[in-house]
């Protein structure tokens, strides 16, 4: 996984305080910004993540504001335990989310959920507990399953996305 990325013109780094730790990413933001996508990557990804940033680029083509921000920090990124922590995955994004509101920028915007793996089911958990504040999720290649005690619980649309026999996918 790459460690850097050259931002986009309608990018910046951000730093979300989440408690004792600070989660690092890039929020983009489109002209005329109509709604926000926060994303939850997973296991060894990060807002570095080339898939997870080229459809942040497609989302804020469309006027669809990004949030990519890497729910751990480094350090604990190395402990296997914390990558299948989904509620403590969960608790991180919603802080994303909570944050996101409080910007001027995005604050009243619909939002919604692009998982991927174990953010996936993190998605999924945050869209239940806290189901007023989302508009959508995606899964990507997701773990719903280690959600399952939430699933019946998440109100917004729901897209799960499976890849099977996938070719010529443009970053491989």
């Amino acid at each position: 996984m790459s460690r850097q990325k050259t931002l986009e013109k309608n990018e910046k780094e951000v730093v979300i305080p989440a408690g004792t730790v600070h989660l690092y990413g890039i929020l983009g933001l489109p002209p005329q910004t109509i709604g926000a996508v926060v994303f939850a990557h997973g296991s060894g990804s990060g807002r570095f993540s080339p898939r997870n940033n080229f459809v942040a680029r497609i989302l804020q083509d469309a006027g669809i504001a990004t949030l990519l921000v890497d729910l751990l920090e480094d350090s604990e990124a190395q402990d296997r335990r914390k990558v299948f922590d989904i509620d403590l995955l969960t608790e991180r994004l919603l802080i994303n989310v909570h944050w996101l509101r409080q910007q001027p920028e995005t604050r009243g915007l619909l939002m919604g959920y692009f998982g991927a793996s174990t953010g996936a089911a993190a998605a999924l958990q945050a869209a239940a507990r806290e189901p007023q504040e989302i508009a959508a999720v995606v899964s990507r290649g997701g773990r719903p399953d280690l959600a399952m005690e939430y699933l019946a619980r998440v109100t917004a649309p729901t897209l799960l996305i499976v890849g099977g026999e996938d070719t010529g996918y443009p970053l491989e």
